[in-house]
């Protein structure tokens, strides 16, 4: 089968949708499928893997984002020889693959791996409600039944776009993990090395520093619980744009001998952070596919998170972890609880480990692979239309 990934951006670029979309063509690869990414960027830029198809594109400041409203010609003739396409951006590469495959006949799938509405509440709050609903909801439905097929990468999810009038065909498929790194034993990071004593109760966040991340909450959250225990710290693991501001809130809420921030580091260096660390925690409510939490549950940790979708598809209440509402003192209190019930937390640890290998790639990519194959038999008859069959013969007289 030949597959085409579209993504508005791609390697370099750093995100839970790019590691996924790598990751699962990967793993497609090795199972004799050719896979290709079609995407926008530096053209001279040098990959580490095969069949990656970049077009040139306007730079979006520094989002590692770019912008074009076609793709190139060879790009274009390229795509033109997919068996199927898999859409993981729905504005700018989702339109192009109606304007290119649909005229073709060839199927389409998009997975729908972002909060919009919430996203844009965080980054344009003056025009948050209107372009989290108004423009969602003209927009989303129409282009998913354009698709053949929607995928949602968490039941929660689903759910979302069910409220925002989506009413194609949704599929629930969670994004594939590659955890075999995080399942075997790890060597743990020094605790003195990062100013940590054995006997701390070391609570880690990983992810990205944004404001999107509800991280501020989570301070607020740690220095209440730092005040009452004194053998507490917060590891905050990861990059962005509002470390500054968080370091200056540590500061002004007096536990700065408490956190740590480590900036990225080394994805195959995480597995050893995340041994050293009691538990995972996390404010954010923006999750659609918790890669960190995943990531943690197998590493054995408990995780406390905020009832929302995604994380709540997760994370399992008092049995993997703690999920709380979105209320400081409640947040607090689920807390206090990782401190004080050190059993309850390894056998919660455990658990979680166990449930982290519904995420493994090997299976969720095995559940895609289904849903590509029975969306090809069932379009068959459309690639063969008449429309179809004149615009590929157009597409050769051209070439």
């Amino acid at each position: 089968m030949r597959i085409g990934m579209i993504a508005d951006a791609y390697k370099p670029h750093v995100s839970g949708i790019t590691n996924y979309i790598a990751l699962n063509k990967k793993h497609l690869e090795s199972l004799g499928h050719e896979v290709f990414v079609f995407t926008f960027g530096d053209i001279n830029f040098k990959d580490d893997e095969p069949n990656i198809i970049r077009s040139p594109g306007l730079p979006l400041v520094d989002t590692g984002y770019y912008l074009n409203f076609n793709y190139s010609r060879p790009a274009r003739k390229l795509l033109y020889s997919m068996d199927l396409v898999h859409v993981h951006h729905p504005f700018q590469g989702g339109r192009l693959a109606l304007s290119y495959c649909r005229p073709r006949g060839i199927p389409i799938i998009f997975t729908n791996h972002t909060r919009y509405d919430l996203y844009a509440q965080v980054y344009l709050p003056v025009l948050g409600d209107l372009v989290g609903e108004t423009m969602l909801q003209a927009y989303l439905p129409p282009f998913c039944r354009a698709c053949d097929l929607v995928i949602a990468p968490s039941q929660g999810m689903k759910e979302v776009l069910v409220k925002l009038g989506i009413d194609a065909p949704i599929e629930v498929v969670p994004n594939g993990v590659d955890l075999s790194s995080f399942y075997c034993p790890a060597q743990p990071v020094s605790r003195n090395d990062l100013g940590f004593t054995p006997e701390d109760v070391i609570l880690t966040y990983v992810g990205r520093l944004g404001p999107e991340k509800n991280l501020p909450f989570l301070l607020r959250a740690f220095a209440g619980l730092a005040e009452a225990f004194s053998r507490v710290s917060l590891l905050i693991i990861g990059g962005g744009p509002e470390r500054e501001n968080l370091e200056d809130q540590v500061n002004r809420l007096g536990i700065a001998s408490r956190v740590r921030f480590t900036g990225m580091v080394p994805y195959e260096q995480l597995p050893c952070y995340l041994a050293m660390a009691n538990a995972f925690v996390t404010a954010s409510v923006t999750e659609v596919h918790p890669l960190s939490v995943i990531e943690a549950m197998a590493s054995g940790l408990p995780v406390l998170g905020i009832i929302s979708p995604g994380v709540s598809d997760t994370v399992q209440d008092s049995l993997t972890g703690y999920l709380s509402s979105n209320d400081l003192a409640a947040f607090t209190a689920r807390m206090v609880r990782l401190v004080t019930e050190p059993d309850n937390c390894r056998v919660m640890g455990e658990n979680a480990r166990r449930a982290s290998h519904d995420y493994d790639i090997s299976r969720t990519s095995q559940i895609m692979l289904g849903h590509y194959e029975r969306i090809l038999v069932a379009s068959a008859d459309h690639k063969y239309r008449l429309r179809a069959r004149l615009t590929r013969l157009v597409d050769k007289w051209r070439s």
